[in-house]
C-alpha cells in the first residue's frame, strides 16, 4: 500500500492551518508547509504563520527553515519537500502539505525544470528598479523582454514577474522554455483538498486578520525589517504597504487600507491558480468535513 501526502491548499485567511493541524493530528503525522513566506524566521505577524503553541502542537517542516537573505525558488522547494515527506514516510504511511503558494504545491506534485543560476546582481537591480517604479514598469519590461511571458504568465504577480525578468535576463530565455511539460511521477499518492469560502465571508476575514496583525505589532515588525526591504523575501503584502508608509508615501490608515485590498487580490489570484487544477476536491473548513472526505 502505498504512502500518502493530503494537500491542503486554498486562498489566504480561509482556515488552513487549523484544518492542517486537526488532520495532522488525526494521523499522528507531521505537516509541510507550502507557504513562500512563512519559512522566513525574520517574519512573523505579517506572514501568519502558526503560534509557537501550534508548531509545538506538531511538527511543521519549511517554518522558520530559511533567512530573509536565502533566495529560494519553487525547484528548491521541491526537493526540500520531497526530502521532508520521505522523512515523514519513513515513520508514518500519512504526511500533511497545508499552504496558499500554488507554484510549491505544482512543483511538488508534478516536478520542475531546472533553471540555470541568476546572477545576484540582475536580481537585486530588478527589486530596486521595481521599488522605484511600480508594477507598471515591471509589466513593460515583461513586455518587451519576454512576450511569451507576457502572455502567458502572472503579470498582476510582482513576484511572478520579477523571477520571469532575472530568468530572461540572465540565461537569455523565457522562463515559460523551463516549465516542466511532462509532470514527474511520484512513489506516494496525493489527495487534493482544497478549502473555500463565499468571497463575502473571505474577505471579511481578510480584513478582520490584517486588524488583528496591526494590533499584534505588525507595524514594529516592519520598522525593524525596513534596512531589508529590498530583499526579495520582503517584496511580500503587508510590509511592503507599511515600508511605503515610512517613506512617507502613505498615512498609516491608508497603508493598513492597501494592506487588506492587496490580500484580497491575491487571495483572488490564488483561487484561480487553484481553480485550474482539476485534481482538487473543493470542501468547506471544516475539520469534520475535510476528515470525512479523507478517510473515505
Amino acid at each position: 500500500m502505498k504512502k500518502t501526502c493530503i494537500i491542503i491548499a486554498g486562498p489566504t485567511a480561509v482556515g488552513k492551518t487549523s484544518i492542517a493541524l486537526a488532520v495532522a493530528k488525526h494521523f499522528s503525522t507531521q505537516i509541510i508547509s507550502a507557504d513562500s513566506r512563512q519559512c522566513f524566521k525574520e517574519l512573523n505577524i505579517g506572514v501568519a504563520k502558526p503560534s509557537p503553541a501550534e508548531l509545538d502542537e506538531v511538527y511543521h517542516y519549511f517554518i522558520n527553515s530559511h533567512s530573509i537573505q536565502d533566495d529560494i525558488s519553487a525547484a528548491d522547494f521541491e526537493t526540500y519537500a520531497l526530502n521532508a515527506v520521505s522523512t515523514i514516510f519513513s515513520k508514518n504511511d500519512m504526511a500533511v502539505m497545508v499552504g496558499g503558494t500554488g507554484l510549491y504545491i505544482k512543483a511538488f506534485c508534478e516536478g520542475m525544470d531546472e533553471i540555470p543560476a541568476i546572477d545576484p546582481q540582475i536580481r537585486n537591480t530588478i527589486v530596486t528598479d521595481y521599488n522605484n517604479n511600480g508594477i507598471q514598469w515591471l509589466r513593460e519590461q515583461i513586455k518587451n523582454t519576454d512576450h511569451d511571458y507576457f502572455i502567458k504568465g502572472e503579470i498582476e504577480n510582482p513576484q511572478r514577474m520579477m523571477r520571469a525578468l532575472e530568468v530572461k535576463l540572465s540565461t537569455g530565455q523565457s522562463i515559460t522554455s523551463f516549465q516542466s511539460k511532462k509532470k514527474k511521477q511520484r512513489d506516494f499518492n496525493i489527495i487534493m483538498i482544497g478549502l473555500e469560502l463565499a468571497r463575502d465571508i473571505l474577505y471579511q476575514r481578510i480584513n478582520t486578520r490584517v486588524d488583528s496583525m496591526m494590533e499584534a505589532g505588525l507595524l514594529k515588525e516592519a520598522k525593524v525589517l525596513l534596512p531589508y526591504k529590498h530583499l526579495n523575501a520582503l517584496q511580500t503584502v503587508g510590509y511592503r504597504e507599511l515600508f511605503d508608509h515610512f517613506d512617507g508615501k502613505y498615512s498609516l490608515e491608508r497603508a493598513v487600507e492597501l494592506i487588506k485590498q492587496n490580500t484580497r487580490n491575491y487571495a483572488k489570484r490564488q483561487m484561480t491558480w487553484f481553480m485550474r487544477d482539476r485534481s482538487i476536491t473543493w470542501l468547506a473548513p471544516d475539520m469534520q468535513i475535510v476528515l470525512d472526505h479523507v478517510l473515505i
